[in-house]
């Protein structure tokens, strides 16, 4: 058995074995490609399939990457029937392979996190996944978190709140230059979540809700399941409407487009112009979204922070599969996506992610 770089196949296939998760003879392993964030490896054995995650080998941010927290809500969704992998074990015991792990269901499918992998979507097909888009977020949203089990998953009272203070200690700890565009922005948020009237809805959040994160039919224009589940809680949840946005691009995007993340995928012919998403979602959810620009500001700052983050790593070469050139575009990642948010704070709404 050949390891591939963060998955010690000799520690972690006796486990896989004395939970009956694959036999006697050689399983095997590859990295998937795709995500800068926690690691996913394809485990093989005959026809059966799984996947592996564990943090990433370099700076981990405080709170962040917890395989444990992710296996809980992966559980909550398979209780509830909601489109995500089925998990199947969890390992806390980091002395097996360096950090805690989760193993899950491997969902065959499309992840289009590249204009390349969305070459064979035809005009209409875009359509109707923008559309599925927005009404498998709807469908999230509506889960019952006490009846599958994540009732005390999170505290929805002051959410927004702590995610700016949350967010504002990790720039502190990621930060790799100073950025003072990050502070005045922060700045804009503390006294904007403050305005805002307690008691609003909450639900479920996904954390990082976005095309690339979804697994979409080989055939239909469809959401087989939604990945990626590291950062969900129970909070605002047009926190998930505003981070789909902020990563949906359109032709004529200039900041959008510093952003390597599915860069171009959505600028297809087909697919929807923002403000139409925002509509079909407020028509799928019945949900009120008159705080969306708040949200959008704040899905700015945190996607900045996290993207400073995998500078940091990068520059300390612990960023897997990565070269020096991903250290610059994160930069500009995060110096994009700072502006960003300043423009929704300057009052222009959603038309400001198309700067």
């Amino acid at each position: 058995m050949t390891s591939p770089e963060g998955l010690d196949l000799d520690a972690v296939v006796p486990w896989l074995r004395e939970r009956g998760l694959v036999g006697d003879g050689d399983v095997e392993a590859s990295r998937l490609a795709g995500g800068l964030s926690n690691v996913t490896y394809l485990v093989t054995q005959g026809d059966t399939s799984l996947v592996i995650r564990r943090p990433p080998l370099g700076h981990v941010m405080p709170t962040a990457h917890d395989m444990g927290r992710e296996f809980t809500v992966l559980s909550g969704m398979a209780r509830g029937g909601f489109r995500a992998p089925k998990p199947l074990a969890f390992c806390d015991d980091e002395s097996v392979n360096g950090a805690r792990f989760l193993v899950m269901e491997y969902v065959p499918g499309r992840i289009l996190s590249s204009d390349a992998a969305a070459e064979g979507l035809s005009v209409e097909d875009a359509g109707v996944l923008s559309a599925e888009l927005m009404d498998t977020l709807a469908e999230l949203h509506a889960v019952d978190a006490a009846a599958v089990g994540l009732g005390d998953f999170g505290k929805p009272e002051g959410f927004l709140a702590r995610q700016v203070g949350r967010w504002r200690q990790q720039w502190e700890l990621s930060k790799t230059r100073d950025l003072p565009e990050i502070e005045s922005l922060a700045t804009w948020l503390d006294e904007r979540v403050a305005a805002i009237p307690t008691g609003a809805p909450w639900s479920v959040v996904h954390g990082d809700y976005r095309l690339d994160n979804c697994i979409v039919d080989p055939v239909d224009p469809r959401v087989r399941a939604v990945l990626d589940w590291e950062m969900s809680t129970l909070g605002d949840p047009l926190m998930d409407l505003a981070t789909i946005l902020v990563y949906w691009s359109r032709p004529g995007d200039t900041l959008r487009h510093e952003i390597r993340f599915a860069a171009f995928v959505t600028d297809r012919d087909g697919f929807w112009d923002r403000e139409a998403l925002v509509d079909r979602y407020a028509t799928a959810s019945g949900r009120d979204i008159g705080h969306l620009d708040v949200c959008i500001a704040l899905s700015g700052f945190k996607l900045a922070v996290i993207m400073e983050s995998i500078r940091k790593r990068t520059l300390a070469g612990q960023q897997l599969g990565a070269d020096m050139s991903l250290a610059d575009g994160m930069a500009r990642a995060t110096d994009a996506l700072a502006q960003m948010g300043l423009a929704m704070a300057d009052g222009e709404g959603v038309a400001a992610l198309s700067r």
